[in-house]
């Protein structure tokens, strides 16, 4: 093993470095988690300044991490610096790209979380191959300066509409501007006061105030500062409440929740579920890894592609992925030949390819103004479910010592959250026909739009 260069005495072999860049590429927890902070960034300051903000950190902690010391700080450069890059990048693509298309939006969300797809593929192969021939340090160096390209893509990101940020400045000028006007407005100036103030110029006294008034002052900032802030942080929560009284949001949180606690149990323990049982020996040509990230670019496109078809309900074709997934993975445990588990990591691969609808269901049941909200939370959820998933799954592999329960535990979660999306969304459609004279109830605000979806 080639350990990392670094200043110190501790040395970090490669492969253990490798296994944590490895574990961090894609839509991984830490890029997911901090949702909400990421689709608050968009919503602010715009897809623009985003993106050539997150090109920066994820280049700039690309290339810290070439200088590690340890790996404890390997997590803080890749895991964390890194990974809030890929955060806000993800949310500002996916942002702008729900804006500029109307009409083939499915198939440009396809298009662009296949990127992803494509990219974790081609990074893992050419990560080795520049660990061989430059060291871990050079790759990392290597792979930081192709990041900066995400700053000239962020050029062609122009906004249709101003962000939140740039509106309250115009206001604030706007403003400044009527007080200037007003200032301009002429005063009759008092007599005593106009004496007072030559008084002063004569004399150069000028009356400073006590100490205790300078610091009542600061204080009263202080406050009012406070008060602002917890004004807007408790205009954000509000906005979040009424988010999740939307019935179909919310079972779309659960699902979303459900699926990525048993989703990725496979990418994990899938190989050596087959050499313990014996369906292989040594390490296959075409591993069952990489035949689910094949087969989740083309999920990715094809599924994308499905949305745009006229009588589609992307709401069903998002419960049809999850119970797929359910399914496939209850089936893992019987099945008791290789071939049969290139099969279903093919399947577990196409419906994994359910991101790129996500963007179009929160766009159809929440509406295009609260689309980045809406899903920074979805994001939030996701990313805490990933976070929990696999060490979850290895605790019951090391309670029983056997990866079937685990199996079923994963497959149960998915077709749980699969059944309730299903259900809500159902009820809701059926109350909406039903219901037509009463447009102001619950669950027609919550559904207007989902039957849309086609």
């Amino acid at each position: 093993m080639v350990p990392l260069r670094c200043e110190s005495k501790q040395m970090i072999p490669v492969t253990r470095v490798t296994a944590v860049l490895s574990s961090s590429t894609g839509l991984d927890w830490n890029c997911l988690f901090p949702g909400p902070i990421c689709s608050a960034c968009v919503v602010n300051f715009g897809a623009r300044p985003v993106t050539i903000f997150s090109g920066v950190m994820v280049s700039g902690g690309l290339m810290l991490s070439a200088f590690a010391p340890n790996v404890q700080f390997l997590i803080f450069s890749y895991g964390i610096v890194v990974g809030l890059g890929c955060g806000l990048v993800y949310a500002a693509t996916v942002t702008i790209t729900c804006q500029y298309f109307d009409k083939r939006r499915g198939l440009a969300l396809g298009i662009i979380t296949t990127g992803t797809s494509i990219g974790g593929f081609l990074y893992a192969t050419v990560q080795n191959e520049f660990i061989a021939l430059f060291g871990l340090d050079g790759c990392l160096l290597l792979i930081g300066c192709f990041a900066l390209n995400i700053i000239a893509c962020a050029g062609l990101m122009r906004p249709l509409h101003l962000p939140a940020y740039y509106l309250k400045q115009r206001a604030v000028l706007a403003g400044k501007a009527d007080e200037k006007v007003l200032e301009k407005a002429p005063v009759v100036e008092d007599p005593i006061k106009k004496n007072q103030s030559v008084n002063v110029l004569i004399t150069g006294e000028t009356k400073e105030p006590p100490p205790y008034e300078k610091s009542l002052l600061s204080y009263a900032a202080l406050v009012r500062l406070m008060k602002k802030k917890q004004k807007e942080y408790s205009e954000y929560l509000h906005k979040t409440a009424e988010l999740l009284q939307n019935r179909v949001y919310l079972a779309t949180c659960v699902s979303l929740f459900a699926y990525c606690l048993g989703a990725y149990t496979p990418l994990l323990f899938l190989e050596d579920l087959a050499q313990t049982e014996g369906l292989i020996s040594g390490i296959s040509t075409i591993p069952l890894v990489s035949i689910m990230s094949i087969a989740a670019g083309v999920g990715k496109l094809l599924l994308g592609v499905m949305m745009d078809i006229r009588w589609m309900n992307s709401i069903f074709l998002y419960t049809f992925t999850l119970l797929g997934t359910g399914v496939a993975l209850l089936i893992i445990p019987v099945t008791k030949n290789y071939a049969g588990l290139r099969v279903i990591s093919a399947l577990l691969g196409f419906f994994s390819g359910n991101w790129s609808v996500i963007p179009y269901v929160t766009t159809k049941v929440v509406g295009m103004d609260r689309l980045t909200e809406a899903y920074g939370i979805l994001m939030f959820f996701g990313g805490f479910s990933i976070m929990l998933g696999p060490p979850v799954a290895g605790w019951i592999y090391d309670w029983m010592h056997s990866y079937d329960l685990a199996f079923y535990f994963s497959g149960s979660f998915v077709l749980l959250g699969g059944a309730g999306l299903f259900l809500a969304a159902v009820c809701c459609r059926n109350n909406n026909q039903e219901e037509t004279s009463t447009p102001d109830t619950e669950c027609i605000n919550d559904y207007d739009k989902v039957p849309t979806v086609a």
